[in-house]
């Protein structure tokens, strides 16, 4: 009797110890995980985006593109700023990285006639602004393009590809950083995605519930520069990442438990 029960008990808890339920694998839940009478075609709930404008820092690589109505001839700041360079490579952003403007360690860009201006702690738009003004007294109705070349962050552990990616787009959200990275594999702790945030001369450590669907409403649902996302494994890895080599310990650990019951009953 006792050999038929550890024939049976063994598998069972070992495939119980190896199974992931969905609600260690949907996306930002709110008590709606394998409901079946969800409205349809209705906002069931809304939340308020903590949306941060973007902060220009030291060591960013800028785009920036001039125009104005000034006369090609006279139109000597242009060609000052070497914006055909920028443009090289039809946009290609390898080119692109190399002829931007980089923001120096003080958070100053320096350029031709005007010297050096500060632009740390400005947003994109305010730089733009900042630019025209002081361009015109050079230029006729300047307009100016601030773009930021070098946003980045990296997706590290349980994901399909671990990469460091570099954006044009400076409003990316965590599960869009993730999709980047080809998404979380079946095993990813999805409730305990650390992120280490650069802050200065500071490192952050903070962790995200993926699973929670509040998370739309926090300040760190969007990535910041330099971003560092650590997808951790759930406890179940193990067991499925190696399932050849556990059931081999499983039949072998059970046979000779059989044998020594046997000897004992013998």
């Amino acid at each position: 009797m006792m050999r038929k029960q550890l024939l049976w008990i063994l598998p069972v808890l070992y495939l119980l110890a190896s199974c992931v339920p969905n609600k260690k694998i949907q996306y930002l839940q709110k008590d709606d995980v394998n409901k079946k009478d969800l409205k349809r075609d209705t906002v069931l709930r809304s939340y308020d985006m903590q949306i941060r404008e973007y902060k220009i820092q030291p060591l960013d690589i800028l785009s920036i593109r001039l125009e104005s109505l000034t006369e090609p001839e006279y139109d000597f700041m242009t060609k000052l700023l070497q914006l055909d360079q920028m443009m090289m490579g039809g946009g290609n952003p390898a080119n692109m990285l190399v002829t931007g403007f980089l923001v120096d360690q003080n958070g100053d860009l320096e350029f031709p006639v005007v010297g050096k201006i500060p632009f740390a702690g400005l947003s994109l738009f305010e730089a733009q602004e900042k630019l025209k003004v002081l361009f015109s007294p050079y230029l006729k109705d300047p307009v100016a393009q601030v773009r930021l070349l070098n946003f980045r962050f990296t997706v590290l552990g349980e994901v399909l590809r671990e990469n460091q990616v570099v954006s044009q787009n400076v409003r990316v959200t965590v599960m869009e950083a993730i999709g980047l990275a080809g998404g979380l594999t079946d095993l990813a702790d999805r409730s305990n995605v650390k992120i280490i945030r650069q802050r200065g001369e500071k490192v952050d450590v903070l962790y995200l519930n993926l699973l929670d669907e509040e998370l739309l409403a926090s300040q760190n649902y969007y990535v910041q520069q330099n971003d560092i996302i650590v997808v951790p494994p759930l406890r179940q890895r193990p067991f499925r990442k190696y399932w050849t080599e556990n059931i081999a310990i499983v039949v072998s650990t059970l046979t000779l438990v059989l044998l020594v019951v046997n000897l004992f009953q013998n």
